[in-house]
């Protein structure tokens, strides 16, 4: 998968064909790189996603029985998910994703056929890209088109962040799921993560975004992100009785936040702050996107990742090192971690005749510096999930 040149759509269904021996349905979803926002969906604020044109790809038939058989290519080692279990249980790998969107599929009366799935991915895992989210809404457009249904795009996005939420664990915000769903080419989708609102926002042709994967995987991110939700919440509820109106740090200013907030525990205020004014910075960035003012919307993107470094701390040395080699390039507008944090990668905004450049400096930078070599993806903003053929 993921050869230049290649169709992924052609070759799974060869692969299938062969190990299953039927003609199957292919589905694909995106991931995503978020170019400003984070940590701000899940606190009901704002965030600028784009697709990448790296795609969870999954053929799929149907079975004359409720099961659903699912290989992975990438991983050995396959699932089998009985429809008509009553109590499934979580494994602790990648068929959760797959199990806990069956499952939530079927709590939401929708009645599923039973299926042979195979599911190829080239969202890297553990980057920061979503990888779980691209698996999430293309195994739930899969399984409903398998069974002749069909469902809202916003609602099979919420159903997506209930899965890896109630099923998998992980208390992950909505963008990753909607912007899968409703990503345009071409376009950065700013979202309203309350009333799921959003607007297309058309990225200038002369710029690409470039990822920069810095091969750094740390186990103890999905404990740090729900302790960091647990901070948001906990700031909320301090600051509720000053401001009986809020029900999320989306409704409280840097005002706010400077006049009440001063008996917080330190780690709670600069919680607060960051995701305070990670929404002031997102609106911004919309405006200076619109005017194609890529400088001020540079600067932006180093704001915010001094913000998610200091305030927020979900950096970590070799995500600062990428972001500090990409200032010093040439046709660099700006550059920021990108995901959750504690590893993963980061984003720049990138002059396409400086991509080249960009690719040689930052990759021999983060070599000298860390040892390690930098996996560099350079991305249009692609389209959002879909059928294929």
């Amino acid at each position: 998968m993921a050869r230049p040149g290649s169709n992924p759509a052609h070759e799974l269904t060869a692969e299938f064909q062969r190990r299953f021996h039927q003609r199957p349905r292919v589905f694909r979803a995106p991931g995503r790189v978020n170019l400003i926002g984070e940590h701000t969906d899940y606190n009901e604020g704002f965030v600028m996603p784009a697709a990448i044109d790296r795609s969870c790809w999954i053929a799929i038939a149907q079975r004359p029985d409720r099961k659903i058989v699912v290989h992975s290519v990438q991983v050995s080692g396959d699932a089998e998910i009985n429809l008509d279990e009553l109590n499934p249980r979580r494994r602790g790998d990648w068929s959760d994703y797959v199990q806990g969107v069956a499952v939530m599929l079927e709590r939401s009366r929708q009645k599923l056929r039973g299926a042979n799935m195979m599911i190829a991915s080239e969202v890297p895992m553990g980057s920061g890209l979503s990888s779980s989210a691209a698996l999430e809404v293309s195994t739930a457009l899969a399984l409903l088109g398998n069974s002749g249904l069909d469902m809202a795009r916003a609602e099979l996005a919420r159903l997506c962040q209930r899965a890896e939420n109630d099923f998998v664990g992980a208390r992950c915000g909505i963008m990753d799921q909607f912007v899968a769903c409703f990503a345009r080419a071409g376009h950065a989708l700013l979202l309203d993560c309350r009333s799921l609102e959003y607007r297309l926002l058309p990225i200038p042709p002369e710029v690409a975004l470039v990822i920069c994967d810095t091969g750094v995987r740390h186990e103890l991110a999905a404990g740090e992100y729900n302790t960091r939700r647990a901070e948001c919440e906990s700031g909320v509820r301090s600051l509720a009785p000053h401001l009986p109106h809020i029900r999320a740090l989306r409704d409280v200013s840097v005002a706010d936040l400077e006049q009440y907030g001063r008996d917080l525990p330190d780690n709670v205020f600069r919680r607060c702050r960051h995701v305070i004014s990670e929404n002031v910075r997102v609106t911004e960035a919309a405006a200076a996107l619109e005017k194609s003012d890529c400088e001020k919307f540079g600067r932006l993107m180093y704001e915010s990742h001094r913000s998610l470094r200091d305030d927020y701390e979900v950096s970590c040395a070799e995500l600062d090192i990428l972001v500090e080699a990409a200032r010093k390039v040439e046709g660099v507008y700006g550059a920021r971690m990108t995901g959750g944090g504690f590893g993963g990668s980061t984003v720049s905004l990138v002059r396409t005749d400086c991509v080249v450049k960009f690719h040689r400096e930052v990759a021999a930078g983060y070599e000298k510096a860390t040892g390690r070599t930098a996996k560099i993806y350079v991305s249009a903003a692609a389209q959002g999930a879909s059928e294929v053929g």
